[in-house]
């Protein structure tokens, strides 16, 4: 399938799931119902979710095995941009091409909005049906991976030390490391979940989770790149903010050539993590290169 087709049918299939889990609600909850809603449907690419279906497929799994993971991942994602954006982190006004949700609802309910999408991710994952369908021990063990790539060993310790790392030079080392939780952690998780829950092998798995860890990496240095080389218009989202704040960048670090380099020395690397698998992984292997390729 074309990627651009894949993409487009697996957001309208993600999205639609997301407003069952997460509805227009009337009464007391309304406000904070809303706010939530502003960010989650405010048009994100779900690369995130759309990964973990994928890699479900790749081992033979279906959409259906995975989709209140997928859109978890979603929600854990949304309510992480909710978070990055307050004045107490980066202190953004846009995202996605439109006011930011302190912007619109004020920093106490975008906090409380971000607070209650990564809650109703762990509800949502927690239906009974998925249990059924997952079985009580690859249920166990995506809960886990879940976790560990969103708590205080995954992206919000990459988010603690890229905070503490602004306006200092570090080793790149430790840029890999704020990289690799901040902004790897979900993506390799998304991947691994959905070979889990597609019934993948042990090695299967493996394979996809290295798989995840190179795209993890390349979509970070593919940001770094476009803050420098992007646009207002097309990111949705104001660019050269890396460079005004003081954060560690490949670019920065490394200089623009050298950064693109390997930016596609990862993503042939990231294939290569697949190259046992047949054809049904031919959308993984599309979307590392969209990953390198990309302009928003």
């Amino acid at each position: 399938m074309d990627l651009k087709e894949y993409l487009n049918e697996k957001r309208i299939i993600v999205d639609e799931a997301l407003n069952r889990f997460l509805p227009v609600t009337i009464g007391p909850a309304h406000e904070l119902y809303n706010a939530m809603r502003y960010s989650l449907f405010a048009g994100g690419k779900r690369i995130r979710p759309i990964l973990c279906i994928a890699s479900a497929e790749a081992v033979g799994g279906t959409s259906d095995d995975v989709m209140p993971v997928a859109c978890a991942f979603e929600m854990i994602h949304t309510y992480s941009l909710i978070h990055d954006d307050l004045p107490a982190m980066d202190d953004d006004e846009l995202r996605r091409g439109k006011p930011t949700n302190h912007m619109v609802y004020g920093e106490a309910i975008a906090i409380l909005a971000g607070d209650g999408l990564l809650t109703e991710a762990f509800r949502v994952m927690a239906s009974p049906e998925l249990i059924t369908r997952a079985g009580a021990k690859r249920f166990r063990r995506v809960l886990e991976v879940v976790a560990s790539a969103a708590g205080a060993g995954g992206m919000v310790l990459g988010q603690a030390l890229d905070i503490r790392a602004e306006g200092k030079k570090i080793e790149t080392s430790h840029m890999k490391i704020i990289h690799e939780h901040k902004t790897g952690a979900l993506l390799r998780a998304s991947v691994a979940a959905g070979a889990i829950l597609g019934r993948g092998t042990d090695e299967q798995i493996d394979q996809i989770d290295k798989y995840g860890k190179y795209i993890g990496l390349a979509f970070q240095i593919s940001d770094d790149i476009l803050d420098i080389e992007g646009s207002t218009e097309e990111l949705g989202k104001q660019t050269g903010v890396d460079a005004e704040r003081g954060k560690n960048t490949y670019p920065s670090n490394y200089g623009m050539e050298n950064a693109k380099t390997m930016l596609k020395e990862i993503t042939a690397n990231a294939v290569e993590a697949i190259s046992g698998f047949d054809t049904k992984a031919d959308i993984l292997r599309q979307i590392a290169f969209y990953i390198m390729e990309r302009k928003k």
